[in-house]
């Protein structure tokens, strides 16, 4: 049982009202997630500042769609694994790359393969990447710029992954037929 509230426009508090007004016009309706967070104003604003920061980084979409998805999968998101695949096939990304994320298989290229491999290890290691691991990911053509970045990225999971966790939010219907659990 959840003890949290789903909220809606009318039961959010007065300071989420105009934060759930930019999801419902960002997305066409109200994400789970973002009802859940709606509860305390300031995370639902910080998530959404980190979304749009995330999505403005040097990164193309099948890359923000690799690390979005190998913090999913990492941290067992019941919600944002089905809700980033549909997501990355609104950003036209290739279905395969998602399917490879999804079930942690290989990346179809070198590159996003050391970015993932990168993005998996600073979940893991929290931040303390090795020197080897650095200059794996360097060698692949990223560079400082782009580890910071996976540092944001991996901001904005945290706080979606651990919310769905603990709300045990459900799976919004659009995205159910992306439905996902670690296998």
């Amino acid at each position: 049982m959840s003890h949290f509230t789903f909220h809606t426009i009318e039961t959010a508090p007065p300071e989420s009202q105009p934060l759930i007004e930019n999801s419902v016009k960002a997305f066409g309706r109200l994400p789970g997630l973002h009802k859940v967070m709606a509860e305390s104003p300031q995370l639902l604003e910080g998530y959404q500042v980190l979304h749009k920061l995330f999505q403005d980084t040097s990164f193309d979409a099948e890359e923000l769609t690799v690390v979005w998805q190998t913090i999913n999968v990492e941290h067992e998101c019941h919600y944002c694994v089905p809700a980033h695949t549909g997501i990355a096939n609104m950003m036209k990304v290739d279905p395969a790359l998602t399917e490879a994320l999804r079930n942690e298989a290989p990346m179809p290229t070198a590159r996003l393969q050391a970015l993932h491999d990168t993005t998996l290890a600073m979940v893991r290691s929290r931040g303390n990447l090795s020197e080897q691991e650095v200059e794996a990911f360097f060698a692949a053509g990223y560079g400082p710029k782009q580890l910071l970045e996976i540092i944001l990225g991996l901001s904005q999971k945290v706080m979606s992954n651990y919310v769905n966790h603990l709300a045990q939010t459900p799976v919004d219907e659009v995205f159910k037929v992306y439905a996902w659990e670690k296998k």
